[in-house]
């Protein structure tokens, strides 16, 4: 791996191990100011949509922190090139709206980094599986 992509890399693993530790001054000197926060899926979840900006991306996180209560997440493939860094995992949790289990699922990380700083966190999951138990169906 080059020496930029390395930096990239380092700086989203970074920021993933500063979020599954809930340390938000690590997180905060990770995120670039204009930093983008894109999830994708089903709209009708809190937590779907875009959020821009530190503020904002520190209240979006309020919100899905207090949605779903993560039990499991797990990287199984990682790489990237340049500025740019994708990561595939699982992962599992409860929604709090109706207590139930999400069940396993995938999810994908498309990030972009500047100046060693986060620009863009693009985050798809299964939405569908997601939904369903947040909705209690």
């Amino acid at each position: 791996m080059d020496e930029t992509s390395q930096a990239s890399f380092d700086t989203v693993m970074a920021f993933m191990g500063a979020m599954g530790s809930g340390d938000m001054t690590a997180m905060d000197t990770l995120m670039a100011d204009d930093m983008v926060w894109h999830n994708e899926g089903d709209p009708s979840l809190p937590w779907i949509g875009e959020t821009v900006g530190k503020e904002n991306i520190f209240a979006f996180l309020g919100v899905f922190s207090s949605n779903l209560s993560v039990t499991k997440w797990e990287n199984e493939d990682a790489f990237a090139s340049g500025d740019t860094v994708a990561v595939f995992g699982r992962m599992n949790g409860t929604t709090t709206a109706s207590g139930q289990e999400v069940g396993e699922f995938t999810f994908a990380l498309r990030a972009k980094v500047r100046d060693g700083e986060i620009v863009l966190w693009n985050w798809f999951e299964d939405s569908f599986a997601v939904s369903e138990a947040y909705h209690g169906r």
